[in-house]
């Protein structure tokens, strides 16, 4: 057995929640954070909405919401602690279909992040007036 493998506590029939899963995998910062996306329903495990509470079993499916990123994971072994990143990315196993996605996401932030017009340089004090006087003329002062 290798060292990270004696490392990963394979916890199979102990009883573990899944916002601590989520936190030991490092999906979210906090147990409270897992916590909070598991009740506003960016957690699915298996297809439907659960709780906190809920206990994962090895092979089940998992979508969540992190950031702006969907993931589809498996999960491949249980552990209540968190532990280096290494490690804790052997608790499971994201699916192709949702790599091909996040990737075809990220993509389609960049070009569209490209597409808003950006100024090269801030506008100088009298570019800053004169701003602030077209709005006034238009009525759009705050």
């Amino acid at each position: 057995m290798s060292q990270s493998n004696s490392k990963l506590n394979n916890k199979s029939d102990s009883k573990i929640r899944l916002d601590k899963w989520l936190w030991a995998a490092r999906f979210y910062k906090t147990r409270n954070i897992a916590k909070e996306a598991i009740d506003g329903g960016k957690v699915h495990l298996n297809g439907s909405r659960c709780k906190p509470g809920k206990e994962p079993k090895v092979g089940d499916e998992l979508r969540l919401r992190v950031g702006w990123d969907e993931k589809t994971v498996i999960v491949r072994a249980l552990s209540d602690k968190r532990q280096k990143a290494d490690i804790a990315q052997q608790l499971y196993e994201e699916t192709a279909n949702s790599i091909a996605r996040r990737e075809a996401s990220a993509e389609q932030r960049k070009t569209l992040r490209g597409a808003t017009p950006r100024p090269e340089r801030r506008p100088d004090k009298k570019q800053r007036r004169d701003i602030m006087k077209q709005k006034a003329d238009f009525g759009l002062d705050d």
